[in-house]
């Protein structure tokens, strides 16, 4: 038993200091990925966002779709750059957050749930009458800790924490 106790510790003591540089980099390299993707294919594509603005939620759906178009393709590019790098994280992981948070409300919500368990159905990856927001709402959920406790060690935001602090 007490073998079992010591490597328990020596696994933790391995694990623990390793964890303060790559517990959160697959978080940012996956969102980094995504939002990335996303925007790049917005800045390459055509803007569909007039057909869903009502959906959007306020403010948003008072601003032109030219410009909302504009910042959501470039957040997501410049938050997708900065994630990778662990550059200004908290503030790209709000900033993702916010345009996740719009993307659900105009293009992922149901648009008629009259329960709980319809709406439930819109927790899916396809769209089948009720929604598709499963995956922005994943999205959300993972970049809730770089918010919190911003992009590890292994990051710029480190280097320059340890810089100018």
């Amino acid at each position: 038993m007490q073998k079992l106790v010591k490597l328990k510790h020596q696994v933790l003591n391995l694990l623990n200091p390793a964890g303060d540089f790559v517990a959160l980099l697959p978080i940012r390299l996956l969102m980094a990925y995504e939002f990335g993707s996303a925007g790049l294919k917005k800045l390459d594509g055509t803007n569909w966002f007039g057909r869903i603005q009502d959906n959007f939620l306020f403010p948003f759906n008072h601003v032109p779709v030219e410009i909302s178009w504009f910042m959501a393709t470039w957040v997501e590019i410049l938050g997708g750059i900065c994630l990778f790098f662990g550059l200004f994280t908290r503030f790209w992981a709000f900033s993702l957050i916010i345009v996740s948070v719009v993307a659900i409300s105009g293009v992922h919500w149901p648009d008629n749930w009259n329960s709980l368990s319809e709406l439930w159905q819109g927790y899916a990856i396809t769209n089948k009458g009720f929604g598709n927001y499963r995956v922005p709402l994943l999205f959300i959920a993972m970049l809730f800790p770089l918010i919190f406790t911003g992009a590890g060690k292994l990051s710029i935001d480190h280097i320059l924490a340890k810089r100018f602090s």
